[in-house]
């Protein structure tokens, strides 16, 4: 080979007659690619499920106000009604627990930005108990109220102690945790008292 011909040869030969790691690199950004979607995708996840659960503490914390405060309503208007002593001093520990797991449910409200008197309008009306106000003046006209108040009101702290456990499990606010605690345990023997009153006066 001659000098002429050596000159002749491209620069980038070597380059050229190389292998080439193109697929190599290819594979490598598309690996990078499908790893940052999936991160993106569990970040998005991750943020969605921390929004319901902040949103189903909310919507269940104004659920159990609404249904605390008109309990206390029909605990309220019994007052006048109920005939048996017995019955009479148990509604009257209702209606001071209710009044004081209202006060105390009242800050827990507040970090959720939400005031008692101004609970969402459809909750306030889903809890609305006239169904059993009407079932307790038919009663009071039939002269069976007491057994048919105590009923009612069984079953209606029942659905609270109830509501109070699927909110307790979901939660992991420490104050609401321990406001729920003590509400169920204040609850739970007005509860049993009243189911037995109803049971031992049919």
């Amino acid at each position: 080979m001659n000098d002429n011909e050596k000159q002749q040869i491209p620069i980038d030969y070597l380059n050229q007659i190389a292998p080439k790691n193109t697929s190599k690199i290819d594979f490598l950004r598309k690996k990078s690619v499908v790893i940052g979607i999936i991160i993106t995708a569990i970040l998005i996840a991750i943020t969605a499920i921390v929004v319901i659960v902040s949103s189903f503490n909310t919507q269940s914390t104004q659920q159990l106000a609404a249904r605390l405060l008109t309990t206390n309503e029909l605990a309220e208007d019994a007052s006048s009604n109920i005939k048996s002593s017995q019955l009479r001093a148990l509604n009257g520990n209702l209606k001071i627990y209710l009044t004081n797991t209202i006060r105390d449910i009242e800050p827990i409200l507040d970090t959720e930005d939400v005031k008692i008197k101004n609970i969402d309008k459809n909750i306030t009306a889903a809890e609305a108990s006239q169904t059993i106000i009407d079932t307790l003046e038919d009663a009071r006209l039939n002269a069976i109220y007491d057994r048919t108040y105590a009923r009612e009101m069984s079953y209606k702290l029942d659905t609270i102690l109830t509501l109070i456990n699927q909110l307790n499990k979901k939660t992991n606010n420490k104050d609401l945790g321990n406001f729920l605690d003590d509400a169920y345990s204040n609850l739970v023997p007005i509860q049993k008292e009243l189911a037995d009153f109803n049971e031992t006066n049919i």
